[in-house]
Order: structure tokens, then C-alpha cells, then sequence
């Protein structure tokens, strides 16, 4: 949809598509909250400032509507469809690895491995894993916040085009 038909949608209509972007009702209700937006640069603003805004609490509410790296998504829900996209780069070799290092990650962290991987390779996404399982838990908590902030804005600039 493009911004006009996002400004005048009703808001049941837009709900789920925002909660598709970053499953907080919280950040879904800010972005609502503002329309109109003149132009696509307000919308991400609000976004990215609400987004910032997220608590440990919804972060991880957040992170349970997130498959893990290297899983392929099933069915037909519009986080599935669009994370077995921005999961392209895994090829079925590097599955079993990154299985091994999502176990790894959730033992030491306890919750899901995620990143933006958007033009990432399998290697690309092994080695930040492996990075990341170096993090001390404050450091990861701030990577992981940015991780879901990235993906977000990239899901809202697919809803609203």
C-alpha cells in the first residue's frame, strides 16, 4: 500500500500488518497514533524512535513471533512468508550449523538467535553468531534491540511501499 491508503486505512486493517513488522502493541499503537504522516521519512522516524523505546519485556515479546535462523518458516502468515525471504541466504549446508549454534545461543541467552539477515550469507550469519556467543549479557541485549529495530523498519518499508 502506499502512504495515502496506510494514512486513511482503518486501523483493524493496519493492526495486523504492523504487528507483522514487530509484535508490540505498544510500538504498533505509537505508529497509529501519529497518522497522517506527510511523507514516508515521518513514518520511519516515529517507527524508529518507538522502536528505540521497547523495553527488555517487549523485545522478547518480539522475538517470540521470530523463527529461528536457518528454520524454515511454514505457513502463510505474513511473518513466514517474509522470513523465509530474508532467510534466502541459508542454503540447506549450513543448516545443520547453524542448528548447532542457535542451540548454543538460546542455552546461553535464553531466547531465539536473531539478526537481520537481509543479504546476508550463511557465513556471514555463522560468524556473527559465533560473535555474538562471545557477548556478555548487556552487551547482547543492545545487539539483539537493534537486530529487531532493523528488521522492523525493513518489514514497515514492505508495508508501506
Amino acid at each position: 500500500m502506499d502512504l495515502e491508503e496506510f494514512n486513511s486505512a482503518p486501523t483493524d486493517r493496519l493492526r495486523p500488518a504492523l504487528a507483522a513488522c514487530c509484535d508490540v502493541p505498544r510500538w504498533v499503537d505509537a505508529i497509529l497514533a501519529k497518522r497522517p504522516y506527510g511523507d514516508l521519512a515521518a513514518l520511519t522516524a516515529v517507527a524508529d524512535q518507538s522502536l528505540r523505546e521497547l523495553d527488555d519485556n517487549e523485545v522478547d515479546r518480539a522475538l517470540q513471533a521470530h523463527p529461528r535462523i536457518g528454520d524454515r518458516p511454514q505457513g502463510a502468515s505474513t511473518e513466514a512468508a517474509w522470513s523465509r525471504n530474508e532467510q534466502s541466504g541459508v542454503g540447506d549446508d549450513a543448516r545443520q550449523e547453524l542448528a548447532d549454534g542457535n542451540r548454543q545461543y538460546e542455552e546461553r541467552f535464553g531466547r531465539v538467535f536473531l539478526i537481520c539477515a537481509t543479504g546476508l550469507s550463511a557465513a556471514q550469519m555463522l560468524d556473527s553468531l559465533r560473535t555474538r556467543l562471545t557477548h556478555d549479557d548487556a552487551t547482547e541485549a543492545i545487539v539483539v534491540h537493534e537486530e529487531l529495530r532493523k528488521i522492523a523498519l525493513l518489514r514497515l518499508s514492505k508495508v508501506v511501499a
